[in-house]
């Protein structure tokens, strides 16, 4: 197992939830903006936001490479009487079909520097014409708020994070609904919590 996989599996083993068990807010907003259909969420550690989704109608499947981000995924959604597909394993091992999806939402998917725009161009193919990306995740900036508060949380190299110019390279055939770099407050489970600066990214493809 290597070391990425190992700290996730650390992270999300303990009895309680990393990130809470309520959905991202901006999620939230955006979900109920549109008519459910089938929805993919990368990097979905324990399910909350998958969970949330299926509670309002999604046809859901997420993927992680945390075997105990699913366990508790699956648990979540039990308790809420929902079903999940909630798949383990690197994307390009895993079967989802080309224009699978109506929506993908990249939700604090910070994946490896070296293959986080690798792994958008492959989600993007996942997405079927007209459909929606909804994304929120630490910008490049953030690492100023890192600096003075360690609570809430982020990848602490600049690489992993992002910024509103790599968006629009990873995401070209896009229109671009809403795109900005904003400063929120978090309060999401023990690891998110306190100012931090976000890429938002609201996207339709063409």
């Amino acid at each position: 197992m290597n070391n990425w996989t190992q700290r996730w599996d650390d992270r999300y083993s303990s009895e309680e939830f990393a990130y809470g068990e309520e959905p991202n807010n901006y999620l939230r907003d955006q979900l109920e903006k549109l008519n459910p259909g089938t929805i993919l969420f990368p990097a979905e550690g324990e399910g909350r936001n998958a969970v949330f989704a299926a509670k309002s109608g999604w046809k859901v499947s997420a993927f992680d490479i945390s075997e105990e981000g699913k366990n508790k995924a699956l648990k979540l959604a039990d308790a809420n009487n929902v079903s999940i597909d909630y798949q383990v394993g690197e994307l390009e091992t895993l079967d989802f079909q080309q224009e699978q999806f109506d929506t993908i939402a990249l939700i604090y998917a910070h994946f490896p520097a070296e293959i986080k725009s690798a792994i958008h161009r492959q989600l993007d193919k996942l997405l079927r014409k007209n459909g929606i990306i909804i994304f929120e995740a630490f910008s490049k900036k953030h690492l100023e708020y890192l600096a003075i508060n360690e609570k809430v949380g982020g990848p602490k190299d600049i690489e992993s994070l992002f910024s509103i110019e790599e968006i629009k390279a990873d995401f070209p055939d896009y229109e671009i609904i809403e795109l900005e770099e904003k400063e929120i407050e978090l309060n999401e489970g023990l690891f998110h919590n306190g100012t931090g600066s976000v890429i938002r990214f609201i996207g339709k493809k063409k």
